[in-house]
Formats: C-alpha cells, structure tokens, sequence
C-alpha cells in the first residue's frame, strides 16, 4: 500500500516538474519580448508625436475646417469601440481586465442611448465578447503579439470607415496602456473625432497658426487624419503587446515559483510515506525477531 503510494507521489512530482519546464522557458521568452517591445515603443514615439503636432498646427489654421475632425462630438448617436487584447492566454489579468472594461463601457454607451458597434483585436476578445452575448462586427486576429503598422493601419480604415461615412459619431479605444515594465494600465481613448492634444486656451487654439499649408487645411487633415489615427491604433498595438508578454512573464514567473512549492509538499509527503514504510518494515523484522526468541525459549 505504501508503496504504491509512493509510486503516485513520483509520478506527479515528475508531473509537475515538467509542468515548471514549460513555465520558465515560457518566462524567459516573455523577458526577452519585453525589451523587444519596449525598443518599438520608443522608436515609434517620435512619428507618433510628429504627426499628432502637424495635426494640431493644421487645425489652428482653419477652425472650421478642424471642427469636422478634432474635439467631442456635440452628439452622440452612435459609437464604434475598438478594444484591443491578445490573441492567446497564461497573461494573468491582462485579458480580462481589458475586456471587462470594455464590457462597462458599451454598457455605458447603450445606456447612455447610443447604439454600439464592436471592434475587436485578439482571439481572446472574440470568445468573451461572445459569452457575454455581445456582437462583434470587425474582428482582427493573429498580430496581437507582434503587430506592424500594416496591422495597424488595416484596424484604423476599418474603424475609422463609419466615422467618415457618417455613420458613427465616436471612436473609442480600450486597451491596456503600457508606462514601464511595472506600471500598466487599462485605458479607455477617444480616437475620433480626434481629441485636442494640447491643453491651450480656447482663443489660442482658434488662433491662426503661423505655418502655411499647401494644399489648404481641409484637404491636408483628410489627408492626415487617417495616418494619425493609425499612428494611434499603431501605438495602443505596440503597447498591448508590451503588456501582454509583461503580464505574461509575471504570470510564469509565479506558476513556477508554485511548482516549487509544490514539489516541496510533495516530496515532504513522499518521505514521510517512505518513512513510514521503512518504520513498519522495521517494525515487522523486530517483531519476528521476538516471536523466534519467544518460540526458542519455549523449546
């Protein structure tokens, strides 16, 4: 009996010391992405930036013309939300913490009387969104970890279509914002209209810009709006994907710390049986032992 329980023991120690294998070396591929990811952030900040500033200098030469694609919209009928998410899962929180805020705010949304239409990058998106009996009608897939600006740009016409048709008057993005590889939040984005980037005075933002446009202001941000909305999608990809492998490694790094601990118990169980055995087989011999004494002395 006990050694068959020691043979159980064995078996799901080795179990789970295969199980930590696949861990770590998921952990340490999740590290070396987390640089990776950082360097495109960082090296696509500055078009991002370049951009979202020629867009402001541009809408300060015609406010009429601005009004079409900048600020808030004065109502709001209908709503695309964008959210962005892996497409696979061992992320921790990340997923479901992106999701959840998205559920909450078409919840919001409908509430509030708009009708909703769903967008949504990532496998694990489609799922939940499906469960929670909610339609999505753009869905992207298999670019969540490393996406490029084609990706991007392909998620910014869809999104970015009903808007210019006239048949959406807001764009929302949720997505998980990456700051450092300690700080990552979910946030929820206006991408179009496109927000003011700059806090200025109202006067200073209706005030002419000192630089000249050719073509004029109206042509030049149909133009540029669609590259900075990508620039932005680009950016929440970019970041999303950061975040994901950081969860990702956070998560390994404790299923493996837990299969330490685990084989610990078990190997500590697996003694204490070993232990008991040997004590009863000891236990037997001495008992025979004194039944052979007992039997000589009778003799």
């Amino acid at each position: 009996m006990a050694g068959g329980k020691e043979r159980e023991l064995r078996r799901r120690i080795k179990s789970v010391r295969s199980t930590r294998k696949i861990t770590k070396a998921m952990e340490l591929i999740a590290a070396s992405q987390i640089a990776r990811a950082q360097s495109r952030i960082a090296a696509n900040r500055p078009y991002r930036e370049g951009i979202a500033s020629v867009v402001r200098e541009a809408a300060k030469g015609d406010a009429v013309a601005a009004a079409k694609l900048l600020g808030a919209p004065e109502e709001v009928r209908n709503v695309v939300v964008l959210t962005i998410v892996g497409d696979r899962g061992l992320s921790g929180s990340y997923n479901s913490s992106v999701l959840r805020a998205a559920e909450r705010e078409i919840r919001r949304q409908r509430d509030a009387g708009a009708s909703v239409s769903v967008a949504a990058v990532g496998k694990k998106a489609i799922a939940y969104f499906r469960f929670r009996g909610i339609d999505v009608d753009l869905s992207f897939q298999g670019f969540s970890d490393k996406p490029t600006y084609a990706d991007a740009r392909d998620v910014a016409d869809a999104v970015g279509l009903p808007f210019v048709l006239g048949q959406a008057d807001l764009v929302l993005l949720v997505s998980m914002r990456f700051r450092s590889a300690s700080n990552q939040s979910v946030e929820t984005l206006q991408l179009l209209p496109l927000p003011d980037i700059e806090d200025e005075p109202a006067d200073e933002r209706s005030a002419e810009g000192y630089t000249e446009f050719e073509p004029d202001v109206e042509e030049l941000l149909e133009e540029l709006a669609p590259a900075a909305l990508a620039s932005e999608v680009f950016a929440a990809l970019l970041e999303g994907s950061a975040s994901f492998y950081t969860s990702q490694q956070r998560a390994m790094a404790a299923a493996s710390e837990n299969a330490d601990e685990l084989v610990r118990t078990l190997s500590r169980m697996m003694n204490r049986v070993r232990q008991d055995s040997i004590t009863t087989e000891i236990m037997e011999i001495v008992g025979g032992a004194e039944a052979l004494r007992q039997e000589k002395e009778h003799a």
